[in-house]
C-alpha cells in the first residue's frame, strides 16, 4: 500500500539566541511584521534592559515620532518585567499594550487595535490623578479613545508616526 500524502521538508530548528532561549531571528520591519530570513529589515530593540523612567519615556516616545510602536512596546515591556513595584508594572504593562493598539492599526487591524487601546486605557487610568514621571495620563486617555473610535469606524491611521501620542507633557 503506498500514502498518497507528500512528505513534507524537514523543518528547521527554532531559532535560538545566546542563551538558548527560543526567539525568532527572522528580520522585522518598522512594524514589528516579519520578512523573510536575509531581508534588509529594522534593527531590533536590546531585551532586558533596565532604563530610569525618564530614559525608557524619551527612547519610547523617539520610537513612536519614528512610526516603530512595536518597538516602543518593547521597551515599556523592559520596564514593566523590571520593574518591582505592582503599580508601576500596570503602568508599564498599559503603555506596552497602547503601543501594541497603534501597532495593530497601523498594520490595518482595527478590531485589535481597538481591543489593545482600551485595555492599555484601563491599566494607566487609575494614574489619572497622580500621573507619574510626567506622563500626560489623561492626554494618552483621550489619545487612545479617539483612536479606538476611528478604528471601530473603520478609519486607519495616515501612519503610525502621524497617530503616535505624546507621553510626556
Amino acid at each position: 500500500m503506498t500514502s498518497t500524502r507528500k512528505s513534507r521538508p524537514a523543518r528547521r530548528g527554532r531559532d535560538r539566541d545566546e542563551e538558548g532561549r527560543a526567539r525568532n531571528a527572522r528580520p522585522r520591519d518598522g512594524l514589528g511584521r516579519p520578512l523573510p530570513y536575509g531581508s534588509p529589515g529594522v534593527e531590533r530593540q536590546p531585551e532586558g534592559i533596565e532604563r530610569p523612567p525618564e530614559e525608557t519615556l524619551d527612547e519610547a516616545q523617539r520610537l513612536l515620532d519614528d512610526g516603530m510602536p512595536f518597538h516602543a512596546h518593547e521597551v515599556f515591556e523592559d520596564a514593566w518585567k523590571s520593574g518591582d513595584e505592582a503599580a508601576e508594572q500596570a503602568l508599564w504593562k498599559g503603555l506596552a499594550q497602547l503601543a501594541v493598539g497603534l501597532t495593530h492599526a497601523a498594520r490595518g487591524n482595527t478590531v485589535g487595535g481597538a481591543k489593545l487601546l482600551r485595555r492599555g486605557a484601563e491599566h494607566v487610568s487609575p494614574f489619572r490623578s497622580k500621573p507619574p514621571h510626567g506622563i500626560d495620563i489623561a492626554g494618552l486617555l483621550t489619545w487612545a479613545a479617539g483612536l479606538a473610535a476611528d478604528l471601530d469606524a473603520g478609519r486607519l491611521p495616515e501612519s503610525a508616526a502621524a497617530a503616535a501620542p505624546r507621553l510626556c507633557r
